[in-house]
């Protein structure tokens, strides 16, 4: 038997004992070690996460050692992994272009299927990536850091661009990060004054900017007068989304990674005479995730600095309520077993 827990409802987090899982053939049992908790949990509590049906046993982020094997299964025991929690159909016209990520008939762990808030999990081996060297609340996190990543490498962006970042939670962060790797200029926004504060203490971005001000004002003010040529969207705010037609530079190109219950509308004429490049970013790919990696070991891009709280897995159900306020302060928060 092992420990798991479960969203019964929103507003409503249980531990209950169930059967230790075993694995079937492609499959690897793991021992989780490390949960990244995500905007995705925070929003299933709270009743308003697209796609999501209860109960549901929540944690996507996840990370772990190997246990056990399924048949046809070869994978060393005792291997440190990270989890994509992305499984795909592998037979959709998403997938035959090598596009998992919008697979379909994707089914994601811990959003379509039950996830890793458990002492262990049986995922497909295809799903599973060895990775020494980095502690487990570090690779915990990869999966979060890879969303940004995506955005980033959709919106090709390079050393020529000057992007903004609007959101500064951990999606929105990361996606920053990333941008400066490329060697572009980056602003990040955000209402909250405390997350722009933590941008300024912890990363070196090139400034940042209270969304609640005028932002077509201080965007030109900070960058020479010129609007930004890319604008990657994670506020899950169906408002900003909407404004940022309006902050874009010509032949610029905005990404929305935040999913909203909601209909985006814009003026087409401003769309239009920009030239306006509108992409959405799903998701994120293995070459993503091995992207993140590859920067956090070289030490380009910070990830442990954006752990800001941690519990364990037998304190969670009662301190997880107390993280989804606003007054928490909680940037990204780990659970350790």
């Amino acid at each position: 038997m092992m420990k798991t827990i479960i969203c019964k409802r929103p507003g409503e987090l249980i531990v209950e004992s169930i059967k230790k899982p075993i694995p079937k053939e492609g499959e690897v049992l793991i021992k989780i070690r490390a949960i990244g908790v995500c905007g995705t949990d925070i929003h299933a509590y709270g009743g308003n996460q697209p796609y999501f049906s209860y109960p549901r046993v929540l944690g996507h982020e996840l990370a772990g050692e190997i246990i056990g094997l399924g048949k046809n299964v070869n994978l060393p025991i005792g291997k440190p992994v990270y989890v994509i929690p992305y499984i795909a159909c592998g037979k959709c016209i998403a997938c035959t272009k090598n596009k998992t990520n919008c697979c379909e008939n994707i089914s994601v762990i811990g959003v379509h299927r039950d996830g890793g808030m458990c002492e262990y999990i049986a995922v497909p081996e295809n799903n599973v990536v060895i990775t020494e060297g980095l502690p487990f609340k570090q690779l915990a996190i990869v999966e979060c850091l890879a969303i940004g990543a995506h955005a980033v490498r959709r919106a090709q962006i390079n050393k020529n661009d000057t992007v903004l970042v609007l959101g500064a939670g951990p999606i929105g962060l990361g996606a920053a990060q990333f941008a400066k790797v490329t060697g572009a200029k980056v602003f990040v926004g955000d209402v909250n004054i405390e997350r722009l504060d933590f941008c300024l203490q912890e990363f070196a971005f090139d400034g940042v900017i209270n969304s609640k001000t005028d932002m077509a004002k201080k965007l030109v003010e900070l960058n020479d007068g010129e609007y930004p040529s890319v604008i990657i969207d994670a506020t899950g705010n169906a408002n900003a989304m909407n404004s940022t037609f309006k902050w874009l530079a010509h032949g610029g190109t905005i990404v929305f990674v935040s999913v909203v219950k909601a209909d985006i509308t814009f003026h087409d004429p401003e769309f239009h005479k920009r030239e306006t490049t509108l992409m959405g970013s799903r998701n994120a790919t293995k070459q993503d995730f091995e992207h993140v990696v590859n920067c956090i070991k070289k030490e380009l891009i910070k990830s442990t600095n954006m752990i800001t709280h941690k519990t364990s897995f037998s304190q969670f159900t009662t301190i997880f309520p107390l993280w989804v306020k606003p007054e928490s302060g909680v940037v990204k928060a780990v659970i350790e077993l």
